[in-house]
């Protein structure tokens, strides 16, 4: 029986964090066992940031792939592959483009967001403004039947579905129309409070050593309201429980909830337990990180024998288009 397909990607912009395990990779790993998964290093979307920087563009490719490789996703399950290694996204972009009308993209919330949100780059580029065309290629060229988001990202699917119908009414059917695969994602907030991300600097990286887990966990904001070790805490608002949650035993989650509302421990002690667990929790993952950051050539191959296989799936499909259209 023929599997369904998954087709997912991630901007290198910078090394990958616990809100990209948790968020993302997490699910990647459950969905290879199931589906025939394709996941690709979007390097033509972090363009839409890093255009005054692209040289940092292949650094942080190696250190996405790498802590794909670590994190257990398996090119033996999976395709992974390069977006810019694979031309047929810029055609299939280019032709699509002529088709979509701008008020879709204006609307796009994520196009404000974005624009109010990144500090220092300048996001009026019609690069930005064009990315959910470009993310319609890359689902339709290896027709996904779903592609995993949260629920507040399923919106984000809808206007490649329309794209795809537009597609369909001048011509005749080529694509698949995908559904989203809504993933749980967990909660997870940075060291400050607020959502982790490598902008705002308060990320706990793949990348990192244990070291610096440690630091940074004793950086963490815990309950705001408990000013005074001697002052009763609250585990349901305080920033350390959902890694807690993650990271600690049930033991040790039903050993701190009332000690914290009693005043029993102090955050202190309690980030000493969180640093514990989650320092066991991420070994692996820290461990396989060395092993693959000392065999570049590896990732590369890897890689390479990854885009061979989607490159034969994408050219195909880019000549049906071609066909359809009677170009």
């Amino acid at each position: 029986m023929k599997r369904k397909r998954i087709l997912s990607g991630m901007q290198p912009s910078g090394p990958l964090h616990l809100g990209n395990y948790h968020g993302a990779l997490k699910n990647w790993l459950a969905l290879q066992e199931d589906y025939e998964c394709f996941y690709f290093i979007a390097d033509w979307h972090s363009l839409t940031t890093l255009y005054e920087n692209p040289q940092l563009v292949r650094k942080y490719s190696f250190e996405v792939a790498v802590d794909w490789l670590a994190s257990g996703l398996d090119p033996e399950k999976c395709t992974l592959f390069v977006q810019s290694r694979i031309p047929e996204h810029a055609e299939l972009h280019l032709i699509l483009s002529m088709i979509v009308p701008v008020p879709w993209l204006e609307r796009n919330p994520t196009y404000k967001e974005k624009q109010t949100e990144v500090k220092g780059v300048d996001m009026s580029s019609y690069g930005f403004l064009g990315y959910p065309v470009l993310q319609t290629a890359d689902i339709v060229l290896y027709k996904a039947d779903l592609v995993p988001v949260g629920i507040d990202q399923a919106p984000h699917l809808e206007i490649s579905r329309e794209i795809i119908r537009r597609f369909h009414s001048f011509y005749k059917k080529v694509f698949i129309e995908p559904e989203a695969k809504i993933s749980d994602i967990p909660k997870l907030n940075g060291l400050d409070g607020r959502k982790m991300s490598k902008s705002y600097s308060n990320a706990i990286y793949l990348s990192d050593t244990e070291k610096d887990i440690a630091q940074k966990i004793q950086s963490m904001f815990t309950d705001p309201a408990r000013l005074r070790r001697t002052d009763p805490g609250d585990p349901d608002v305080c920033n350390l429980f959902p890694f807690h949650k993650i990271y600690s035993s049930r033991e040790t989650q039903e050993e701190i909830i009332p000690a914290c509302r009693t005043a029993q421990i102090g955050c202190g002690d309690c980030k000493k337990k969180l640093t514990q667990s989650m320092l066991a929790g991420m070994a692996p993952i820290l461990e396989r990180r060395q092993e693959f950051v000392a065999k570049p050539r590896e990732v590369e191959e890897i890689l390479a024998a990854g885009t061979k296989k989607a490159q034969a799936i994408a050219r195909a499909t880019l000549q049906q288009t071609k066909d359809a259209m009677k170009l």
